[in-house]
């Protein structure tokens, strides 16, 4: 391999790991306004515990509830529109607000947006939120900005 391709390879690499470590930020810190949530959307003990794990292969994001959880974290940043749907400059300002954040600001907010799109004909908001989620989910991991669960528990005490 030679030099400018072995620099190019390590600024993609850089590049992919600093944005699932910033997207571990947002994700520790969004995630301590859960349990103020829990009650209000109706998340089961057994969701709450699970939701814990989001980015884990084995955790399904489908509950309603889990949704509605997701409205009302997200209000409690100004993330969302009255309608459930992201607030975009709301939501680059708040990833912008965590150490390289601008690194994962576009893609995330652009993930969310057309995930968001493919689901703007289910009326009821919780469900559409929900299966918006696992787009992201998906999506996310596919672009290589999706956190290690051990990277979320690295900061979690940060926030």
């Amino acid at each position: 391999m030679d030099w400018a391709a072995f620099f190019l390879v390590a600024i993609v690499v850089s590049y992919v790991e600093g944005t699932a470590e910033v997207m571990s930020h947002v994700t520790a810190h969004f995630g301590k306004s859960l349990e103020e949530c829990r009650e209000e959307s109706g998340l089961s003990p057994e969701v709450l515990e699970a939701f814990q794990h989001f980015w884990s292969e084995d955790f399904e994001v489908v509950h309603r509830e889990l949704g509605c959880a997701l409205i009302c974290m997200s209000n409690k940043f100004s993330l969302m529109n009255d309608d459930a749907t992201m607030h975009h400059v709301n939501m680059h300002d708040y990833i912008k607000g965590f150490p390289q954040g601008e690194l994962l600001s576009e893609k995330m907010v652009g993930l969310i947006h057309n995930c968001e799109k493919q689901f703007d004909d289910v009326k009821d908001d919780c469900s559409r939120v929900v299966k918006v989620a696992a787009c992201f989910k998906v999506d996310a991991k596919k672009a290589g900005i999706a956190p290690e669960v051990a990277m979320i528990e690295a900061v979690m005490e940060k926030y």
